[in-house]
């Protein structure tokens, strides 16, 4: 192990001990591999120097082990395999699988679907809806890993919002689920990377339909799971579809859904189009919040999405590195972030907003 300034750290170089911000919070673990991302992180909160695996005598040698590092750094998003991504890999697989034997008119094999959504669900406290990003996402795949983090996700909003212990897998199925109905919708319109035609924009309204019938007869789902199929799309106001019905009509676990599915779908790249960020979705989302989703699900959402600790590492919008150091309670996706000392008010600055989460600190 060598103790270098950060002027001497190369690309490649493994941290052996944990580097902190100027607050005292983590801003890497030991076992990071530098890449230029996190070299940008040392310099911009000025750490003076880090503690890394070899000699600065064996630099040169390990160069090319080092750009090698730096290319699969880029090809992996800075997580750590953990189990929660091992079953989340899996249950993805096994959700492209049912999805491809319903196109061909297959029975669902929910056994099978239950079986591995529990083991999942085992390591769901491990999942952080503004932090979380699948290792391995081929564009194709964008459809199923939206419904797998919708398992998730509507899985956590029945326990946020008090409902009985028995609705908790009920709610995880119905996230996973509710798109099914695309299985019957053609292929060229579900990958199309341009805008539909008002044709093919009606054509995908029918998933809907699609996947109530698909779930209807199937045993081991209770009515709710086939609702939030059907009604997912339902809005608060009426103007949903496909049968334009108002709050008290839609069944609660179609109202997680609802939030779950444009969250997602959102904060997720696609071929035509970058990621959003996640605080300015569920800024979104506080808006739709009035007239168009359930007030009270967006309110209980946002809350609990953003209960990070103070410490937290996130990138502003104008690239700037900072670290929170209040959260208000009145403006959950707006806190205070410390940038090189000067505190910037994210309630007062509107032009600015968080980007990215970059690390997080341990409870």
């Amino acid at each position: 192990m060598s103790t270098l300034p950060v002027s001497q750290v190369k690309l490649g170089d493994k941290i052996t001990q944990d580097v902190f911000t100027p607050l005292g919070s983590v801003l890497f673990h030991k076992g990071k591999v530098i890449t230029s991302r996190e070299y940008e992180i040392l310099q911009a909160f000025l750490v003076p120097q880090v503690t890394i695996n070899g000699s600065p005598e064996k630099k040169e040698t390990e160069e090319t082990a080092g750009e090698k590092s730096q290319d699969q750094a880029r090809e992996a998003p800075p997580q750590d395999k953990t189990s929660l991504n091992e079953q989340y890999d899996r249950t993805v697989m096994l959700f492209k699988r049912v999805f491809n034997q319903m196109t061909s008119g297959q029975a669902l094999p929910i056994l099978d679907i239950r079986n591995q959504l529990e083991s999942l669900l085992l390591y769901s406290q491990e999942y952080k809806i503004l932090t979380f990003t699948p290792q391995k996402m081929a564009g194709e795949d964008y459809l199923y890993h939206k419904s797998v983090m919708s398992a998730l996700s509507c899985y956590m909003m029945a326990q946020w919002n008090g409902l009985p212990k028995k609705d908790w897998m009920q709610c995880a199925l119905a996230g996973l689920l509710h798109d099914i109905g695309n299985a019957k919708i053609d292929r060229d319109i579900l990958s199309k990377p341009t805008k539909l035609t008002g044709e093919e924009v009606e054509e995908m309204k029918r998933h809907t339909v699609h996947g109530y019938q698909l779930l209807k007869n199937v045993a081991g789902i209770n009515e709710g799971v086939k609702l939030a199929a059907l009604q997912h799309h339902e809005r608060y106001d009426g103007s949903g579809y496909p049968l334009g019905i108002s709050s008290e009509k839609i069944h609660p676990y179609a109202k997680f859904v609802a939030i779950s599915d444009i969250y997602n779908a959102m904060t997720m790249k696609r071929a035509y189009r970058s990621a959003a960020s996640p605080y300015l979705v569920l800024e979104q989302l506080h808006q739709d919040s009035f007239g168009k989703l359930d007030p009270a699900y967006v309110r209980i959402f946002i809350e609990k999405a953003t209960q990070f600790h103070n410490g937290t590492v996130v990138r502003l919008s104008d690239n700037r590195l900072g670290e929170i150091v209040f959260s208000d309670r009145n403006h959950p996706t707006r806190p205070w972030v410390s940038v090189n000392g000067e505190i910037v008010n994210l309630a007062n600055e509107r032009q600015l907003y968080i980007e990215e989460v970059i690390t997080k600190t341990k409870a």
